[in-house]
């Protein structure tokens, strides 16, 4: 039986330009990152704070924010890096397992993990506040190093599409 969608044929151009929708979206999610992280340690300053900051802080609700925004990254980051891996095998036949790929699969493992503890967080688990904090930060350790190492690989993929 002959699957007619898996003999489509993707235009040239989308091919092409696709590549570059991976790159834009995880330079997107990295700064949207680093604004969360700012929001979780506004959030966290909400226990130990002054009643002033502390009614401030709520009013902003910081903690709110946060928890939007870290949902919206695991979707996107989970969306964009399927999208990533699939770009490549359309354009390429293969994925190169490399460092880029193998740090971007731990990524999404990190981000996952460290969602999953947020309802032990809303319980006041201070453990699984502390490793949430830790993987986040490693996550954004690591989003540092794959941006600069995702500019290398579309500096290579341009300079294929000049040849």
């Amino acid at each position: 039986m002959m699957f007619p969608l898996l003999a489509l044929e993707i235009p040239e151009p989308v091919k092409i330009y696709s590549q570059f929708g991976h790159p834009i979206m995880m330079w997107a999610l990295f700064f949207t990152s680093m604004y969360a992280m700012w929001l979780g340690f506004q959030s966290r300053k909400i226990r130990s704070a002054e009643p002033e900051k502390r009614k401030e802080l709520i009013q902003k609700d910081v903690k709110g924010k946060h928890f939007i925004l870290g949902s919206l990254l695991l979707s996107l980051m989970v969306l964009g890096t399927i999208g990533g891996m699939a770009v490549t095998y359309i354009n390429n036949g293969k994925l190169f397992v490399g460092p880029h790929l193998l740090v971007g699969l731990t990524m999404v493992a990190l981000i996952a993990t460290a969602a999953a503890l947020v309802p032990w967080m809303q319980k006041g688990n201070e453990t699984a506040r502390l490793t949430h904090i830790t993987l986040n930060v490693t996550l954004i350790g690591l989003f540092g190093w794959q941006a600069f190492t995702g500019v290398e690989i579309v500096q290579r993929i341009i300079s294929k599409l000049g040849s």
